[in-house]
């Protein structure tokens, strides 16, 4: 079993799934009778399970140093942005940069609804998680 098989799995599983959409609320009207709900995202059960794989890998991988994915990026040429990672050239990148771009969305996505679903669908996710499975 290779170091990153928790989240390398995801390859295959990535290209069959519906990821998720957004939720508008069309019923309410917005009038203090009927408050309308803020749109939100509603995941699919795959990328919950992959939001919470991250972050064991994190955990099990302290070594790596995930937690200051910010400034292993900056290291990198990358800005947290999201351009700046979807642009991002991983052919070259180690892996610990390659899991700092996975982390840097999975924790943006905290901060900014939609920012996972926007990387899963652009094919960043899967990208990213071919570079880690063509080093091991």
């Amino acid at each position: 079993m290779g170091k990153y098989d928790i989240l390398t799995k995801y390859i295959p599983i990535i290209q069959e799934d519906s990821i998720g959409e957004w939720v508008v609320d069309k019923e309410n009207d917005g009038t203090p009778e009927h408050p309308m709900q803020l749109p939100f995202v509603s995941y699919s059960e795959m990328v919950h399970k992959f939001i919470n794989d991250v972050y064991t890998f994190e955990e099990n991988n302290k070594d790596m140093e995930l937690t200051r994915y910010g400034d292993i990026l900056k290291d990198n040429g990358l800005e947290r942005g999201a351009k700046s990672m979807k642009n991002a050239d991983v052919s070259n990148l180690n892996a610990q940069c390659v899991l700092a771009l996975i982390m840097g969305v999975v924790r943006a996505e905290r901060f900014c609804d939609g920012a996972l679903l926007d990387f899963f669908k652009s094919g960043c996710i899967l990208k990213w998680l071919e570079r880690l499975n063509s080093m091991e």
